[in-house]
C-alpha cells in the first residue's frame, strides 16, 4: 500500500534560490573616560553607559541622573550623572546622539550599573546621528590596553 502511495505521489521540487545575505554589525566602542557605546551599523541605534572600571571606581551607585527622551547631544556634552556613596561623576557622550529612551530598571535599582554596566546596567538608548568624532573611540582590545597603563 505504501509503495503504491509513493509511486502515485508527485514531488514538487522548489527551485533553488539565493537571497542576498545582509549582515549587520554591532559595534562596541570605549572612551578613555570610561564610557561605552554600542550601536548597530544599519539602524545606528544602540545603548550607552559606563564601563565596569568606572563603576568600580565610583563604588556603590545610588542614583543615576538620566537625560530626556528626544534630547540631542554633541560629543563632549554631559548627558547625565552617576552618584555613588562616595562621589558623583558626569557622563559624557563621545559622538552625536539622540536619546531614544532610558533604562527604567536603573531608576529603581541603580546598583545594576555596578553589577552589570554593559548588560543590565546600561544607561540610555541612543541613536547615533554622526560618527565624526568616532576616531577617538577605542576597540575593546585598545581599551583593555589603556586600562593596563592606569595600573
Amino acid at each position: 500500500m505504501l509503495n503504491i502511495l509513493f509511486k502515485r505521489s508527485t514531488v514538487n521540487v522548489a527551485k533553488k534560490t539565493t537571497l542576498p545575505l545582509r549582515t549587520f554589525a554591532v559595534h562596541t566602542k570605549f572612551t578613555k573616560e570610561h564610557e561605552w557605546i554600542k550601536y548597530d551599523d544599519e539602524t545606528m541605534e544602540g545603548q550607552f553607559g559606563i564601563t565596569q572600571h568606572a563603576a568600580n571606581e565610583l563604588g556603590d551607585i545610588v542614583f543615576v541622573d538620566l537625560p530626556f527622551e528626544g534630547d540631542t547631544f554633541a560629543p563632549g556634552d554631559a548627558i547625565g550623572a552617576v552618584e555613588s556613596v562616595k562621589t558623583s561623576a558626569q557622563i559624557y557622550t563621545p559622538v552625536d546622539v539622540e536619546i531614544l529612551g532610558n533604562n527604567q530598571e536603573i531608576e529603581a535599582t541603580p546598583e545594576l550599573v555596578n553589577q552589570s554596566p554593559m548588560e543590565d546596567g546600561w544607561i540610555t538608548k541612543i541613536k547615533v546621528t554622526s560618527l565624526d568624532n568616532a576616531k577617538d573611540l577605542l576597540s575593546e582590545e585598545e581599551y583593555q590596553k589603556f586600562l593596563k597603563t592606569l595600573e
